[in-house]
C-alpha cells in the first residue's frame, strides 16, 4: 500500500481510537469537553505511532538492494497471542526457495476485525540456507485490543 491508502488506514484507525476514548470519558462521568480533549489526544498518539511504525517499515524495505518478492516463501501459523507487554504477535516461517543461502525482511500487518490497520512489524530473518527453513516472531509496534488478526503484507528475500 502506497500514499492514499497508507494514510486512508492511518486516518481509519485514528477515528476509531478517537471513538473509543471518547465514549469511555463520556461513560466514566466526565464532561463532554474533557472526553473530547482526551479523545483528540488518544487518536493522535495512535495516528503518530502507526504512522511510524509504517514509515520505519517503509525504510527497511527501502534499505534492501537487489532483493526480490518472496511472499509466498513466508507463512505466518495464523494464531495472534500477546507478550508480557499486550503486544500482539504471530510465528513466521521463512523458507528459502532459492538455490544459494539468503535473508529476508518481513513485513506483517496487524488489523482489526473490520481490516482496519493497527500495527506494523518488520522482521529479519538471516541466513536460511537453500532449501531449508527459518521461523521468527512478529511483534506489533504497540499494545492493541479486541481481535488481532495477522497477515504478511510483503516480504523480500536478498
Amino acid at each position: 500500500m502506497h500514499g492514499h491508502g497508507v494514510r486512508g488506514l492511518i486516518l481509519a484507525a485514528t477515528a476509531t481510537t478517537a471513538l473509543a476514548a471518547f465514549l469511555a470519558g463520556c461513560s466514566e462521568g466526565g464532561s463532554p469537553s474533557g472526553a473530547v480533549s482526551k479523545a483528540a489526544s488518544a487518536a493522535s498518539e495512535a495516528g503518530d505511532a502507526l504512522a511510524s511504525a509504517t514509515a520505519e517499515a517503509g525504510q527497511k524495505f527501502d534499505d534492501v538492494k537487489n532483493g526480490v518478492d518472496a511472499k509466498g516463501d513466508v507463512k505466518l501459523d495464523g494464531k495472534v497471542t500477546s507478550d508480557a507487554d499486550g503486544r500482539p504477535t504471530v510465528k513466521l516461517t521463512a523458507t528459502n526457495s532459492a538455490s544459494a543461502t539468503k535473508s529476508y525482511v518481513i513485513q506483517v500487518d496487524f488489523r482489526d476485525k473490520d481490516g482496519n490497520l493497527l500495527g506494523v512489524s518488520v522482521v529479519t530473518v538471516n541466513d536460511v540456507a537453500k532449501g531449508a527453513s527459518k521461523d521468527a516472531t512478529a511483534r506489533a509496534n504497540r499494545s492493541l485490543s479486541g481481535d488481532v488478526t495477522a497477515g504478511v503484507a510483503r516480504a523480500v528475500r536478498y
